[in-house]
Order: C-alpha cells, then sequence, then structure tokens
C-alpha cells in the first residue's frame, strides 16, 4: 500500500463523516456566532469546506504562498447556504482525492512550504502537510461546527459511534 492510499482511507471516511455534519446545517443560522472572536457558521462551515480544496493544493504544488506580492491570495469562503457549501465540498473531495492518489511515495517524503508575503511560514515533509493541516485541520473544525449546531438545538450525528441524538 503507498503512503497516499494508507492517507486516502482515512482521507474518505473522515470527509463522509463531514458530510454528514454539513447535512445538518440549517440555512437560517448561517449567520450564528457564539461569541464575538469566533466564526460565523457560514464561515466556519465555509472554512471546513475549503480545507478539503487543500488537500488538491498541497498534492500538486510544492510551496504555497498565500499572500502572494502579486496575483490574489487566500480568499476566504463563507457558506452562503446548506446546498451551496455540499456542492463545494463534494467537487473538493473529489478533487483532492483524486490529486492525492497521483502523489508518490518520494513525493509524499519531499518538503513543502507555506508561505505568505513569499517568507516561509513552515516546511514540512507533504503526508505531514496532509494530516495535520487538512485532515487533523478539518476535524478540529468539525468539532466546533457540531457544538454551534447544538447551541441551535440541531441533532448532530455521531462520528465514530451513536451521539446523544441517535440513542
Amino acid at each position: 500500500m503507498t503512503i497516499a492510499e494508507n492517507f486516502l482511507a482515512d482521507f474518505k471516511m473522515e470527509m463522509a463523516n463531514t458530510r454528514r455534519m454539513f447535512e445538518c446545517i440549517p440555512d437560517d443560522a448561517l449567520e450564528f456566532q457564539p461569541h464575538s472572536k469566533s466564526m460565523t457558521l457560514g464561515r466556519l462551515a465555509g472554512h471546513i469546506a475549503e480545507m478539503a480544496r487543500w488537500g488538491t493544493d498541497t498534492a500538486e504544488v510544492d510551496e504555497l504562498d498565500i499572500q502572494p506580492a502579486t496575483g490574489d491570495g487566500y480568499k476566504p469562503l463563507t457558506a452562503e447556504s446548506r446546498a451551496s457549501v455540499l456542492e463545494f465540498f463534494d467537487r473538493s473531495v473529489a478533487e483532492a482525492v483524486e490529486a492525492i492518489g497521483r502523489v508518490s511515495d518520494e513525493e509524499m517524503r519531499a518538503a513543502w512550504t507555506l508561505k505568505a508575503h513569499g517568507n516561509p511560514i513552515f516546511t514540512m515533509p507533504r503526508i505531514n502537510v496532509l494530516k495535520s493541516m487538512v485532515l487533523s485541520h478539518i476535524i478540529h473544525h468539525r468539532a466546533q461546527l457540531s457544538v454551534y449546531l447544538r447551541m441551535n438545538d440541531v441533532a448532530v450525528p455521531g462520528m465514530y459511534g451513536p451521539s446523544a441524538d441517535e440513542r
């Protein structure tokens, strides 16, 4: 089994769980913000969805400048509806699975760099970027999304077994 195949087994499972969480988002709660320092529910959902796209970026380039001197930089995604975030997420996951599946073991071990304004933020092996900045990052924010949903009295699906709403 290649490194990519091993990673994709976990990635696909977690993306299926994430999709189940997205399916619960009520369109009328997208502006919900539990604290002034917190993202709105729509921004949080958009952030999770855009991270799936980061899997493609990580697979296809050796470095990424999120705030380049010229051209477009990182543009945060805010969900405008449950349907829009699901469509973006599904497309992003499919693209990421395809792109990651093409990465050789040697490329997985190669250095990958995130930059801002041309300055390195970090450099680590590509597989570590996929595990930490993509997969673990999605899981972290998905947990936040479950709290946002709970605060809006939305039934939350279980991720690794039944939730209190599924008993």
